[in-house]
Order: C-alpha cells, then structure tokens, then sequence
C-alpha cells in the first residue's frame, strides 16, 4: 500500500494552531492549490485542500506562515466520517502533513508575522556563518 501526497499552494486564512489535551500542538489550515489546466472559460480552477500538521512543525508553520503564503506540503491522504449536530454522517478527506517546506518565488514579498510591537521584516536565507553559529549553539 502506498498513500503519499505532495502539494504546493497558497493558504487561504491564517493557521490555526491549538493543542491538545496532552500539549501536542496541532495546526490546521486550508491550502489553494491551482490546477495545471484552464477550464472551458479560460480560467484556472483551484482546489481548496484542508491540511493538519502536528508538534514543532505546528508551532512552526503557525509562527511563519499567514493567508497567501507559498508552502509545499508532502502527507498523506486521511479519511474519517463523523456526525454532525444533524446527526448526519459526514465524510471528511485532508491531507496529514509529514513536512510543510515554507517557499518563497522570486520577487514576492513574503514576510515574518507582526505583532502590534514588531516591525515586519522580510525572510533572508541565513549566510553559511549564521547557520555555522546556530549549530554551535545547539
């Protein structure tokens, strides 16, 4: 059996990141994925795929991902069905992220979250030197 996903879109609201009873953080999203055909209008249609991600890799993608940001996604399919308050089977199909990859196209301009007492500032690729000073320190 064989169930992997590979994605790459735009998120269409903040992410939502909560914890679980245990303090497992788990972020949820919904990404836009365009499709690589025009439809007899000429238009691109896009698909509206809602995604999960748990632990660091929540907290993470809550901290530096916002509404529009670029991410590729590789997961795996998850279906469950559930009743809703209608008492009404629903069934839901996401996609369980094992990586989300935070990606920046040439030009765009992508930038940190902000808070009310933060400057906003753009994502720089870390210099070899920096990198070699994190690892240092870890």
């Amino acid at each position: 059996m064989f169930n992997n996903v590979t994605l790459v879109g735009r998120f269409t609201r903040d992410p939502e990141l909560t914890y679980t009873k245990d303090g497992t953080a788990v972020c949820n999203f919904t990404l836009a994925v365009q499709r690589s055909f025009r439809n007899m209008h000429g238009d691109i249609d896009a698909d509206f795929i809602p995604v999960t991600v748990w632990r660091k890799q929540a907290e993470n993608t809550s901290l530096y991902c916002h509404k529009g940001a670029l991410v590729g996604v590789t997961g795996r399919i998850n279906t469950r069905i559930y009743e809703n308050k209608d008492q009404k089977r629903v069934q839901m199909v996401e996609v369980n992220a094992d990586q989300v990859r935070f990606l920046k196209l040439n030009g765009s301009s992508d930038t940190r979250p902000s808070s009310s007492n933060r400057e906003e500032k753009p994502l720089t690729p870390l210099q070899p030197s920096e990198a070699a000073a994190i690892t240092k320190t870890t």
